[in-house]
């Protein structure tokens, strides 16, 4: 067999080389490329809305640039530190409420939880008005039993009895703009004005009014909380919280526990309450609204004992509300039944429109029993204390057709007569 080659053959072989199976040696290979993908820079726009930055972590340049930014707030390093849609949320409800600064949490009683176990240590006194929410009443008493922490409770009415509670290990004075789910309206400038005479600070639970209604800050809070579940994003799919501070020291003195506490908000919940917040304005004057006049329909009602909001002329804040509640008395409703705690649960699993939840500030109308759900922590006692009956009913009042809502009311009250 002849081993000459062909005129045309090489005498070695030559293997083609595709790009995509053996790069150059400065390309970056496949497994390299899924992992670093490019992030374009944009030019000549800009995002209409927020952008997502789901991301929980930053890279940098610099060994020194890195260090720096664990000592600062204007630099993103670690989202549970700081996270740029996180940031756009925090600016843009210290802006409505008029504040130096804010803080972002997971959800409302993080945000409780936060400012309180930041500003007090064992031993402390508080001062805080005795219509509160379930939780942080709750809260409180824990506080009390695992670091003796002393509380005296008030009406939210009287600034010489702020005056009177008041002690030299008072560290703050706590209030809620409208009571949950009283309706009671604090008046904020006179109770915080009698804190200050001893320079104690006040942090005041804006949720009920939002900044729509009402800036505490104002009025002199060095702090203000939400829990930004309800009015601020206010369509059911968010869980946060946030906390406002009145000026930049307020803010560095909380911001490091919240760091330490790890209970900041997740960037996509940041992102859907700053969707929610466009709409605030809109959705908190229809719910005033249809909350005022089913509250003027449902003191008629036979079945009815007492109905409570601040824009009823017989409500007992009814001239605080005018001061500091111009634009409306808020979106929620409370009201006694004759028949007690039995008709209590008779009505809120009557109602069909509205739904049965434990929440508030939805675009749907939601209704509750608190004896039974939100303030179950508190005994007889306390809940008579607070001002909630067996068969008070809280109704979250939405933006539905206040004649369809009149109607849903309407027939489940037809239920316990």
């Amino acid at each position: 067999m002849s081993t000459d080659t062909h005129p045309h053959q090489h005498t070695h072989q030559h293997t083609h080389q595709h790009p995509h199976t053996h790069p150059h040696p400065s390309a970056p290979r496949p497994e390299t490329l899924a992992v670093h993908s490019p992030q374009p820079e944009i030019r000549g726009s800009r995002p209409l809305g927020v952008p997502l930055h789901q991301g929980h972590v930053f890279a940098f340049e610099t060994a020194d640039a890195m260090a720096d930014a664990f000592d600062s707030t204007d630099t993103f390093l670690y989202s549970r530190m700081g996270n740029p849609t996180v940031r756009a949320l925090e600016t843009a409800v210290a802006r409505l409420e008029g504040g130096a600064a804010a803080l972002s949490y997971a959800s409302g009683m993080g945000a409780i939880n936060g400012v309180l176990l930041a500003l007090l240590a064992g031993g402390a006194h508080v001062v805080a008005q005795r219509c509160l929410y379930g939780g942080t009443y709750a809260l409180l008493a824990d506080l009390t039993a695992r670091w003796g922490v002393q509380v005296t409770y008030v009406s939210g009415t009287d600034p010489d009895e702020v005056r009177a509670a008041l002690r030299p290990e008072t560290r703050l004075l706590y209030l809620e703009t409208i009571a949950n789910p009283t309706t009671r309206v604090a008046d904020l400038p006179a109770l915080i004005g009698a804190a200050r005479e001893a320079g104690v600070p006040a942090v005041v639970d804006n949720t009920f009014a939002s900044p729509l209604l009402c800036r505490p800050i104002e009025y002199g809070a060095d702090v203000v909380v939400h829990s930004a579940t309800k009015y601020l994003a206010g369509h059911a799919d968010v869980l946060g919280g946030i906390a406002v501070f009145k000026d930049q020291e307020s803010y560095r003195a909380v911001r490091r526990h919240a760091v330490e506490q790890g209970a900041t908000t997740d960037p996509f919940a940041a992102w859907l309450t700053l969707r929610g917040l466009q709409t605030l304005p809109l959705r908190i004057e229809r719910q005033c609204a249809n909350a005022a006049e089913l509250a003027t329909r449902l003191a008629a009602h036979p079945a009815v004992a007492a109905v409570r909001h601040p824009a009823l002329t017989g409500h007992p804040d009814r001239e605080v509300a005018a001061r500091l509640l111009p634009r409306g008395g808020g979106g929620v409703v409370s009201f006694d039944l004759a028949g007690g705690r039995e008709a209590g649960r008779i009505f809120v699993e009557a109602v069909r429109l509205a739904s049965l939840s434990a929440s508030l500030g939805d675009v749907k109308t939601l209704v509750m029993h608190p004896a039974s759900t939100s303030h179950r922590q508190l005994d007889a006692g306390a809940l008579t204390a607070a001002g909630i009956g067996p068969g008070t009913v809280r109704v979250s009042v939405g933006i539905e057709h206040v004649e369809d809502l009149w109607a849903d009311l309407d027939q489940a009250l037809a239920k316990i007569l």
